[in-house]
Protein backbone atom coordinates (compact mmCIF):
# COMPACT_ATOMS: atom_id res chain seq x y z
CA UNK A 1 0.00 0.00 0.00
CA UNK A 2 1.62 3.26 -1.21
CA UNK A 3 0.43 6.16 1.50
CA UNK A 4 1.27 9.80 0.76
CA UNK A 5 3.95 11.52 2.15
CA UNK A 6 3.09 13.57 5.25
CA UNK A 7 3.92 17.13 5.17
CA UNK A 8 5.18 18.82 8.44
CA UNK A 9 5.07 22.25 7.34
CA UNK A 10 2.71 24.20 8.63
CA UNK A 11 -0.30 25.21 6.47
CA UNK A 12 -0.33 28.97 4.83
CA UNK A 13 -2.31 31.51 6.91
CA UNK A 14 -2.86 35.35 5.88
CA UNK A 15 -2.18 38.33 7.85
CA UNK A 16 -3.88 41.57 7.48
CA UNK A 17 -1.39 44.46 7.59
CA UNK A 18 -3.36 45.82 10.80
CA UNK A 19 -2.30 43.31 12.79
CA UNK A 20 1.09 43.15 11.67
CA UNK A 21 0.63 46.82 12.35
CA UNK A 22 -0.12 46.10 16.00
CA UNK A 23 2.32 43.27 16.44
CA UNK A 24 5.09 45.56 15.84
CA UNK A 25 3.32 48.73 17.75
CA UNK A 26 3.29 46.28 20.78
CA UNK A 27 6.85 45.63 20.55
CA UNK A 28 8.64 48.25 19.11
CA UNK A 29 7.03 51.05 20.99
CA UNK A 30 8.40 50.11 24.53
CA UNK A 31 11.61 48.77 22.70
CA UNK A 32 12.15 52.12 21.52
CA UNK A 33 11.19 53.81 24.61
CA UNK A 34 13.64 51.63 26.39
CA UNK A 35 16.83 52.60 24.17
CA UNK A 36 16.12 55.90 24.06
CA UNK A 37 16.04 55.88 27.80
CA UNK A 38 19.52 53.82 27.99
CA UNK A 39 21.04 56.39 25.64
CA UNK A 40 20.15 59.07 27.64
CA UNK A 41 21.10 57.59 31.00
CA UNK A 42 24.40 56.70 29.28
CA UNK A 43 25.01 60.21 28.34
CA UNK A 44 25.30 61.30 32.03
CA UNK A 45 28.09 59.10 32.48
CA UNK A 46 29.86 60.92 29.97
CA UNK A 47 29.25 64.49 31.52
Amino acid sequence: MNQPPVSSAAPETTTSGGAVFIAWAFVGIPLLWGVSQTFIKALDLFK
